[in-house]
């Protein structure tokens, strides 16, 4: 049973240092966090040791696509209209993937699959393919469930953050529908677990390497 004594050593690597604060509200934190949970959470799925620990290190890019946004030097027409914001949101895991591809290592084509992929949901109603069940890569799925749960335990400028046991409700309430039914199983059958391992690396703030 994963532990936080068995906590990976190995840095994560982000491909800029000034990205990870775009945006603030602890979002650098959140991609440490991020990597470490789908780390611990792939385990748990039975994934070998070296193949959970390229998840942890590419699932930190999964949203490389917004912050490319964040970063073209030229600014959108502001405030954008509703049908604006969609298509640029809906255009993210695309533009993420794009990026990450152009790389010839292994990890890279790993954080391009979870970039282009994390939106999609287990009924087929999520973007940009409409991709449904297992045609969904499994380091998507993966990276959603702890995505959604970290993102909820996270403070907003819009609302607080929410409470574990509310967030894993809410987790709870979208298998089947939004996330696979089975990673969501595995990650409440080892919520404690994954929350101690959360807590820690907030305790020991490991710092990504640029």
């Amino acid at each position: 049973m994963f532990t936080t004594a068995t906590l990976p050593a190995a840095p994560l690597v982000l491909p800029r240092a000034d990205l990870a604060d775009v945006a603030g509200e602890d979002r650098g934190a959140h991609r440490v966090r991020l990597g470490h949970l789908a780390e611990a959470l792939a385990l748990q799925l039975g994934m070998d040791a070296g193949s959970a620990r390229q998840l942890r290190l590419a699932a930190p890019l999964h949203d490389i696509g917004e912050l490319d946004a964040c970063d073209t030097g030229s600014e959108p027409p502001w405030p954008l209209t509703a049908d604006q914001e969609r298509h640029r949101r809906r255009a993210q895991p695309q533009r993420g993937a794009a990026l990450l591809r152009g790389s010839s290592l292994p990890l890279f084509a790993l954080a391009a699959e979870i970039a282009l992929n994390l939106r999609e949901r287990w009924d087929g109603s999520g973007y940009p393919a409409g991709l449904q069940g297992e045609a969904i890569p499994l380091s998507g799925r993966i990276v959603a469930v702890v995505d959604y749960f970290d993102a909820l335990t996270m403070p907003r400028s819009y609302r607080p953050a929410r409470a574990d046991d509310r967030a894993l409700a809410m987790l709870a309430e979208l298998a089947g529908s939004a996330f696979d039914p089975g990673v969501v199983a595995t990650f409440l059958a080892h919520a404690p677990q994954l929350i101690a391992l959360r807590d820690h690396i907030n305790a020991t703030r490991p710092g990504p390497q640029a």
